[in-house]
């Protein structure tokens, strides 16, 4: 077992785990975080995804030791991070694109939800006005289990355009 310091979700942390301790773990057992869930273990369906420094990785095979020094942001990270983006004096209760996932109802049963959230939450901050074309490449590897994606490119869609003219 090691101290190790983290910064999650703008909030500094000392979780004493071994070094190896998949960085999920820390964040379901040790944070009480929910929004990342574990899928496959095998980061090969996104749903433990996370933003590290702003880049999506899967936590279910980042060791907790290579995120010291770094900032991860996760689902329940995400509206203060559009905040902070967007230079807004308080953050929105949900990020534009889980307010379009909710508008569009593109959650089914929920397990691919946070991986498609994240990742086009990395997406959009990075381009703020992707083609189609451009949302599926980005979107490429992140598994829905009940196939809403139809759905999810809409969603992402949406939050583009309100995220353009910052409408919430």
């Amino acid at each position: 077992m090691s101290d190790i310091k983290i910064k999650v979700n703008g909030r500094e942390s000392t979780v004493s785990v071994d070094p190896d301790t998949p960085l999920l773990y820390v964040l379901m057992n040790e944070l009480a975080l929910r929004g990342p869930r574990f899928g496959c273990g095998l980061a090969q369906c996104g749903s433990c995804s996370v933003l590290l420094d702003g880049v999506e990785v899967r936590s279910c095979v980042t060791p907790v030791s290579k995120i010291a020094g770094k900032s991860v942001t996760t689902l329940e990270g995400l509206p203060a991070l559009y905040a902070e983006q967007k230079r807004l004096a308080q953050a929105p209760a949900l990020h534009p694109v889980s307010q379009a996932f909710l508008d569009r109802q593109a959650p089914q049963c929920g397990y691919c939800y946070n991986g498609m959230t994240v990742k086009a939450a990395e997406l959009l901050a990075q381009n703020p006005k992707p083609t189609e074309a451009q949302i599926r490449a980005h979107m490429n590897g992140h598994i829905c289990r009940c196939g809403t994606y139809p759905l999810i490119l809409e969603a992402i869609q949406l939050a583009s355009t309100r995220m353009a003219g910052d409408v919430r």
